[in-house]
């Protein structure tokens, strides 16, 4: 298994990944709404001239089979940035084989190589094999509201 950045070629994977992602919200109650995005909108704002999100793809045999989509945040207190991971999914038949994992690690050297203070997400309530993974990573629940859990992982190297 390995990680790699997406390219402009990928916008289609990363839309069909966005689309699954957006299938399993579904599948536990976590999002009922239409997707807004489109191919054309990745383009522009992944892609475009000023990035607003960045995504890396765990592959397996040179086949995509999870992604991380994630964009950085700044703060003028601690006059650092962070990571805010919007999203991380892995396909359903390769999960608990090390690609979340992979992905999260690398997310971790990002976050270090750019002296960021820490990563955050969120996770609903609802995805317990979701939320297992994150405290065994060693990230924490913050604060909760409803089945809207926010996460915070401060990697050990970032201490």
């Amino acid at each position: 298994m390995k990680v790699r950045w997406a390219t402009p070629n990928d916008v289609s994977l990363i839309f069909s990944f966005i689309d699954k992602k957006a299938e399993f919200d579904r599948s536990i109650g976590a999002f009922s709404g239409q997707l807004q995005v489109s191919e054309d909108k990745l383009r522009k704002t992944i892609f475009g001239t000023l990035p607003f999100a960045s995504v890396l793809f765990a592959e397996s045999e040179e086949k995509a089979i999870g992604f991380a989509l994630y964009g950085f945040r700044y703060s003028s207190f601690a006059g650092q940035p962070s990571i805010w991971l919007d999203d991380l999914y892995v396909d359903e038949d390769m999960r608990s084989q090390g690609a979340g994992m992979l992905l999260m690690r690398y997310l971790a050297n990002i976050a270090e190589e750019n002296d960021c203070t820490h990563i955050a997400w969120n996770a609903d309530a609802r995805n317990l094999r979701g939320l297992s993974f994150y405290q065994r990573l060693g990230a924490e629940v913050t604060e909760q509201h409803g089945n809207r859990c926010f996460l915070k992982w401060l990697p050990p190297w970032l201490s």
